[in-house]
């Protein structure tokens, strides 16, 4: 079978026999008197026979592996060994009892390895079928589950299914990962009370070891000790030497320097104004647009003359990350709310009806389920916040942590695509405000503390909806500004969230006569 096709089908990529080795070599270091050694995914047996290697004939050796040409070669390996008892079987990971074997073991155990570096729905797409049966185990609801969240990495689902397994009894776990897949593992852990520390992540080279652009590390974590901890550090490489930071969970939600933000946890608090994401329509080179001398020309550069009421200025991500503030594309919105028809355009704009029938093979195919039973060729993502004056935006794909205030252009407002988010403003000189308050030194420094730069999308709506503009602004000195912006009852206020300013009469009044059943609704803010 060719390399390529043994990855599609098994989600793959096999260790390296160096890495293993310097692996093994970390392992053997640290721990004492490992009794049994299992590698659940055993590959072509490098992990195998590094740890044997280093730890001979003492502990016993199982590996497993759901493809049997890999079975052969670390059956080979182990029987390279004299006087080990060593164990190789062709096992189904997802249909393996591991509760019911690990616990039939000798302990300490070592469970050691490099399970697949795939998501669930990039192996399907691949038509891989090394799969789990489909299920929602990080419990996300509706929207989130639709558009992502439940989307996760192979590895991450098999290795909380260890963690789970290895529940009361002492172990160490060792496995190659991507970072943003131990992060989740040791989440799930800590938010579910499972046993697992002391942990720490030890970062390698990917594009050098496996050739591969992605941040990927070694998880080497410990169950069965006793007083779980919900902290770990990260280390540059396979060594207990200069950590770099500290990351964990603080109050149910995961920081990536605790330290820091200790420091500034104060910052942590309202959504005073509610962050939104761009416009999705899933369709880029139908759906967007640069003009020339009047007339729009599509990604496939096809050239149509389109309503001017239906198109308007787009920022994309690098755009915003890059500081690029003048429009050079445009968008087609065919609705001004989700739950808007989209029929009444055969008569308000005839052109871009006909351009959207034109290309109806292509919009029909999106695939993704959030446009199921909605009108044919809606957009998602938008709103009367979509089409306010001004916005402070940022992109959730780039390290850059740099908000950008956006107003109109051609007397248009400028929208920003998906792969940003915003808050809406009623005019440009708010939203300078508050980007303003929001590309401070100290707003910067809470922000870092708990977005992990390495993440496909390091920032997002549960990050930004955690920066209390309030208390920034308290905590800058500009409070008075902040309080007049904030108080208003705009697009993106709850009239509720006035209660919060009662230093100013108006409120204290309107508290003090509301009616009773609505009264101390509103949060309060000390």
């Amino acid at each position: 079978m060719p390399k390529t096709e043994q990855q599609a089908t098994f989600g793959d990529f096999q260790t390296p026999l160096a890495l293993a080795r310097r692996v093994a070599t970390l392992v053997e270091r640290e721990e004492s008197d490992i009794r049994t050694v299992v590698e659940p995914t055993c590959g072509v047996g490098s992990f195998l026979q590094a740890i044997a290697e280093l730890l001979g004939e003492e502990p016993e050796y199982w590996g497993f592996d759901v493809n049997p040409e890999y079975v052969k070669a670390s059956r080979a390996v182990l029987d390279g060994f004299r006087s080990i008892a060593g164990h190789v079987e062709q096992r189904d990971f997802y249909a393996t009892d591991w509760k019911e074997f690990l616990s039939q073991q000798a302990v300490p155990l070592l469970v050691i390895g490099n399970p697949p570096w795939i998501t669930n729905a990039a192996m399907g797409a691949i038509g891989g079928r090394n799969l789990p049966e489909k299920s929602n185990f990080q419990r996300h609801g509706g929207f989130a589950a639709k558009t992502g969240k439940a989307n996760f990495d192979i590895s991450e689902w098999m290795l909380i299914k260890l963690l789970e397994a290895l529940q009361g009894t002492r172990a160490t776990v060792a496995m190659l990962c991507k970072t943003a897949a131990a992060r989740k593992v040791l989440r799930h852990a800590w938010l579910n009370g499972l046993d697992a520390g002391p942990s720490s992540l030890h970062l390698i080279d990917a594009t050098a070891e496996f050739g591969v652009s992605v941040d990927a590390c070694l998880l080497y974590t410990h169950t069965g000790m006793g007083g779980a901890e919900s902290t770990a550090t990260v280390y540059p490489n396979l060594s207990f030497d200069g950590p770099l930071q500290t990351f964990g969970l603080f109050a149910g939600e995961l920081v990536s320097d605790i330290d820091a933000y200790r420091a500034l946890r104060g910052l942590d608090g309202l959504e005073y104004r509610k962050w939104r994401s761009g416009v999705k329509h899933d369709a880029a080179k139908i759906m967007e647009f640069t003009k020339d001398n009047g007339v729009f020309i599509n990604g496939l550069g096809e050239k149509y003359e389109l309503e001017d009421d239906c198109v308007y200025p787009l920022l994309k991500s690098s755009d915003l990350a890059n500081g690029r503030l003048r429009p050079n594309r445009y968008v087609l919105l065919t609705q001004r709310r989700v739950t808007d028809s989209t029929d009444g355009l055969q008569e308000t704009a005839p052109k871009t009806w006909r351009y959207l029938l034109d290309h109806a093979a292509q919009l029909d195919r999106r695939g993704s389920s959030i446009y199921a039973k909605r009108a044919r060729f809606s957009v998602f993502g938008i709103g009367d916040y979509t089409f306010t004056p001004a916005k402070v935006a940022i992109s959730g794909l780039y390290k850059s942590l740099q908000f950008q205030a956006v107003g109109t252009s051609g007397g248009k407002p400028i929208v920003v695509d998906d792969t940003c988010y915003f808050i809406p403003c009623e005019s440009k000189a708010e939203a300078e405000f508050f980007a303003d308050l929001l590309n401070s030194e100290t707003a910067q420094r809470f922000i870092s503390a708990i977005v992990f730069t390495d993440a496909k999308r390091p920032v997002t709506i549960d990050v930004l909806r955690r920066v209390d503009l309030k208390k920034l602004a308290e905590h800058l000195g500009r409070e008075a500004t902040a309080t007049e912006y904030l108080a208003s009852p705009s697009l993106e206020s709850s009239p509720q969230r006035l209660l919060v300013f009662e230093e100013k009469e108006e409120y204290r009044t309107k508290k003090s006569t509301a009616p009773r059943k609505a009264r101390g609704r509103g949060p309060r803010v000390r």
